[in-house]
């Protein structure tokens, strides 16, 4: 492994987090997109933002980014 565990830990979260940001918006539909909303909330929340699907997309896709830039970082040595 071209990196120690915990620079390799802080890349991969970094990787984490900006795939997670970028991850978010999909399939997202608001309460005003819908049609239905109650009253007092925000038009523009989220029907069903499916967290949990979006962390492992997130988790999935960031594993294969490290993976590339783990090879990356071997390579160039």
């Amino acid at each position: 492994m071209p990196f120690s565990l915990p620079l390799a830990a802080a890349i991969f979260l970094t990787v984490w987090f900006t795939i997670l940001f970028a991850v978010l918006p999909f399939g997202i539909r608001s309460q005003q997109e819908s049609g239905d909303f109650p009253a007092g909330t925000d038009p523009g929340a989220p029907v069903a933002p499916r967290i949990l699907a979006k962390v492992i997309w997130t988790t999935l896709i960031s594993a294969v980014v490290f993976a590339g830039i783990a090879a990356f970082a071997a390579y160039m040595r």
